[in-house]
């Protein structure tokens, strides 16, 4: 399979001035130095704690940041290289459901107008808009009469929905999801999750999934990525990752994460200690040291590099877990 996004060596710094006058300024590294892909077809979560920079690598995919240095191709075209006409295609490719999807949609607009408003904008006509709103509305398992809905007259539930629904409006082939379920109910979660992967299959979408919810990243994703202050510590297929993690973060997280299994609720779990770090003060060394149980001299000193095993799993630990 060919890689439909690809980033390498990605920096994103955010410069915070000490005053009008100040001659220095203080940098965060929201994104440093990532580099991971994502096949066609394929489903990728991105996990981390809040402030990690998950967000933000987003921003730099969806167009809406431009990154420092580093390299984003997706779908072949060099974000760091394109034109208006290659912007124009990636707006078209790459669609984005946020985690509250009532900030999304307009209180005074009918779900059909929120529904045709991408495509109106991206020069379809009104009444091949119309018939693709109740195509994608379909889609999503929703009866047409919701069209004339107002945001205030639905669920959560219907409403993310409807978020999905304007997403899928001009056939993207990426889908970046932050957050998607969050906001909502359990068991409304599921059925969520459910309709995503009915519509992968179908469309052959390719998912990045941002979430907290590890347990949901663990049912959705083809591969996870875990971030920590900016850095990508752990890369790998779901199964190695989650069942066999090398890197003391991705081991914590995993530890910390709800026990749904009731045969195991008798199952330790492991918090990690303290709170992470800022992100304009690391050092030279590990991330992680001050926090990690397996910290040496080295890893207070040393910021370790990434390691590739055999099977294309990742970690960037100095001493990583067997």
């Amino acid at each position: 399979m060919a890689a439909m996004v690809e980033i390498k060596d990605l920096v994103k710094n955010f410069s915070l001035s000490q005053g009008i006058w100040a001659k220095d300024s203080r940098v965060i590294k929201a994104v440093d130095k990532v580099s991971f892909s994502i096949e066609e077809g394929e489903i990728v979560g991105l996990v981390g704690e809040s402030g990690s920079g998950k967000t933000t690598l987003a921003r730099v995919i969806l167009g809406l940041t431009p990154m420092t240095s580093g390299s984003v191709v997706i779908d072949g075209i060099d974000l760091a290289k394109a034109g208006k006409k290659d912007r124009d295609k990636l707006h078209r490719e790459i669609a984005v459901v946020f985690q509250d999807p009532v900030s999304n949609l307009n209180p005074r607009q009918t779900v059909e107008s929120s529904i045709m408003r991408p495509m109106l904008l991206h020069g379809i006509s009104r009444a091949e808009a119309r018939r693709r709103a109740k195509e994608v509305l379909d889609m999503v398992k929703m009866d047409e009469r919701y069209l004339d809905s107002y945001p205030h007259q639905l669920s959560g539930g219907q409403l993310q929905r409807i978020a999905i629904a304007r997403a899928l409006a001009l056939s993207p082939k990426i889908m970046i999801l932050d957050e998607p379920t969050s906001a909502l109910d359990v068991s409304i979660q599921a059925q969520i999750f459910n309709l995503l992967l009915d519509l992968q299959e179908q469309m052959h979408l390719t998912y990045l999934v941002i979430t907290h919810d590890l347990n949901a990243v663990k049912y959705i994703s083809d591969k996870i990525a875990v971030m920590y202050l900016g850095k990508l510590v752990e890369f790998g297929s779901t199964e190695e990752v989650t069942e066999k993690p090398r890197h003391p973060y991705t081991k914590g997280l995993m530890k910390a994460a709800p026990i749904l299994d009731p045969r195991m609720r008798d199952r330790k779990k492991e918090i990690i200690d303290g709170e992470p770090g800022s992100m304009m003060d690391l050092g030279t060394g590990c991330r992680f040291y001050a926090r990690c149980r397996y910290a040496s001299p080295e890893c207070q000193s040393h910021d370790p590099q990434m390691d590739v095993m055999e099977t294309g799993h990742q970690a960037a630990c100095h001493h990583p877990l067997k």
